[in-house]
């Protein structure tokens, strides 16, 4: 009987994390930066950071990849049948490996909706209650 091997990728929980930052890059520092009067900042960041526009100017495709990879990572991490060793060294690590990546998902998770949030829904909000 040939046993299912847990395939791992180590590399998928960073790439979220590394995605999900650039949506925070994109649409939530520069609102914060300008809210509390650094738009000086944010400009000489766009003056010296080119890649910081590009993000800005599509941040459909920058949350929507973001939103992939988090979805790709959730499957990962919660995928059924999964398996930690027998030996007591290796399920020790095979669950602390599983403790972080689920916190770097949530992490990954709560900088993504912080992007969103400012990219899309405090502007309906701030003028719906006409601040």
């Amino acid at each position: 009987m040939v046993e299912n091997k847990l395939v791992e990728k180590p590399y998928l929980k960073w790439l979220a994390l590394f995605i999900a930052s650039g949506t925070l890059l994109c649409c939530a520092l520069p609102i914060l930066l300008v809210t509390l009067g650094f738009g000086a900042v944010v400009a000489s960041l766009n003056y010296n950071i080119p890649g910081l526009i590009f993000l800005a100017e599509h941040k459909v495709w920058t949350l929507s990849l973001a939103a992939l990879v988090l979805i790709a990572l959730a499957g990962v991490i919660w995928r059924p049948n999964q398996r930690c060793p027998t030996e007591p060294t290796l399920a020790a690590l095979c669950q602390k490996s599983k403790r972080w990546n689920t916190r770097i998902f949530w992490l990954s998770s709560m900088i993504w909706f912080i992007g969103f949030f400012t990219s899309y829904l405090l502007l309906p909000i701030r003028n719906f209650f006409n601040l």
